[in-house]
């Protein structure tokens, strides 16, 4: 079959659909996924309706931001490692600077009645959301009591135990693989193949593999080579600058990590940056992890740039450098949390290319997202404590009630996350001025 080479779209014309996309991705890695699949696949016919499945679910077995990293593949498909770099950066850029105002703002403001009403408000919707995201998680993992188990498992662990992250995904991703040979029909990911077959697509089903999709080992070693760089010497500089022991070359190293733990998405990575940020680092308190978490869905990108604002509002409290200091944590917390995703794809994509679903790699994801669900979980409780319980013996009756009439919409009513976290802030902030 013969199709329209994919370079038939311009680098201008993808330009503007990757800066567009950037402004316009709101809803979460599932809502974002849904924009590209409407505008790739249905309308602009850039991609076939397998390849775009086949390339998401590769991209959900590997740490990061998986809409983030989709995005990356898309573009590198279309217009090799500058497409990919293209993409990927518009994808992240405009919520990077939206994120970075919104901080000030709150850091700036957060104390004026009508801005600390919109936050009472806007807490018990986040509560909601991530109680939902739980909920969504675990439709889609828990399919079996192999799966069941995992995810009780990895409540238990990080709820009574008080695991790292890290050791809870490592162990989910064993269990997933030990379970794939001992129970392969419940570690498989369901099948992906959609009923497009791709027919008028740019890059369709039955394409010719494109030179630079095909493995090249002199590539690929450049590639690791230049991402090294590209990790080494900001933070030799930030070494050099601040010592090991400074707060943005720990930054810098801490969301590396977090980069690579990011298995499951936003919400999977959430409970680890907590422990870190809050708790080990004592960058921000746990009320301002709520807050950063709510102003993380008011603005278009990957939910994942919650670290750009811990990045803000630690650079602001520690370095000692105040505004400065917060902008550079702001974007020191950005750069190693997305640097990673640009690797994996333009490192790994030519072998994702050249492999099709094999339930060796997918069994281990099986687990991971399985762990997810009760991590997530407990974050959901974790967050709802916090909130519905501010101080010892004090119980915050209409918090309780905005979050749970914002579970419902959700829920029963399909209600948007954007209307809720805003319909949350009016409600709080009209709560407050009454005297609430």
């Amino acid at each position: 079959m013969t199709t329209r080479p994919a370079s038939e779209v311009s680098f201008s014309e993808a330009f503007r659909y990757w800066l567009k996309l950037g402004f316009v991705s709101f809803g979460g890695p599932t809502g974002q996924i849904a924009l590209m699949h409407t505008e790739l696949v249905e309308r602009l016919r850039w991609i076939s309706e397998y390849r775009f499945l086949h390339a998401l679910n590769y991209c959900m077995l590997l740490p990061g931001p998986e809409a983030t990293q989709l995005a990356i593949y898309v573009g590198w498909l279309m217009h090799k490692t500058w497409g990919g770099i293209m993409a990927g950066a518009f994808f992240v850029l405009p919520s990077v600077f939206i994120l970075m105002a919104l901080s000030w703002i709150y850091m700036a403001y957060g104390q004026v009645p009508v801005i600390a009403g919109i936050f009472y408000g806007i807490k018990p919707a986040v509560v909601a959301i991530v109680i939902f995201a739980a909920y969504r998680i675990g439709t889609r993992a828990i399919r079996n009591v192999a799966t069941l188990a995992i995810a009780a498992g990895a409540f238990a662990a990080i709820f009574l135990l008080d695991l790292p992250f890290p050791m809870i995904v490592i162990g989910a991703g064993i269990l997933g693989f030990l379970g794939a040979r001992v129970w392969p029909e419940k570690f498989a990911l369901p099948g992906s193949h959609g009923n497009n077959g791709g027919e008028g697509a740019l890059i369709d089903d039955h394409a010719d593999q494109p030179e630079h999709t095909k493995i090249s080992w002199w590539r690929l070693a450049r590639y690791v080579v230049v991402g090294v760089a590209f990790w080494a010497l900001p933070m030799a500089v930030l070494a050099l600058w601040q010592g090991w022991g400074g707060t943005l070359t720990q930054m810098g190293w801490f969301f590396t990590k977090a980069a690579l733990l990011t298995f499951g998405g936003a919400y999977a990575v959430l409970p680890y940056v907590y422990q870190n940020a809050v708790g080990h680092y004592q960058w921000l308190t746990a009320t301002q992890m709520i807050d950063g978490l709510a102003l993380d869905h008011l603005r278009p990108g990957p939910l994942i740039m919650i670290v750009a604002f811990v990045g803000f509002v630690g650079g602001w409290q520690v370095s000692g450098l105040g505004v400065p200091g917060a902008v550079l944590g702001n974007l020191v917390a950005s750069y190693f949390t997305f640097l990673p995703s640009f690797l994996f794809i333009l490192v790994g994509a030519p072998f994702i290319e050249a492999t099709h679903g094999s339930l060796r790699f997918t069994a281990p994801l099986t687990g991971i997202t399985a762990a997810v669900v009760g991590v997530v979980l407990n974050l959901a409780v974790f967050f709802g404590f916090h909130v519905f319980f501010p101080q010892p013996g004090r119980f915050e009756w209409f918090s309780a009630l905005m979050g749970l009439v914002a579970l419902l919409g959700l829920w029963r009513f399909n209600w948007g996350i954007i209307p809720v976290v805003l319909g949350g802030g009016l409600v709080g902030a009209a709560f407050k001025l009454l005297g609430g």
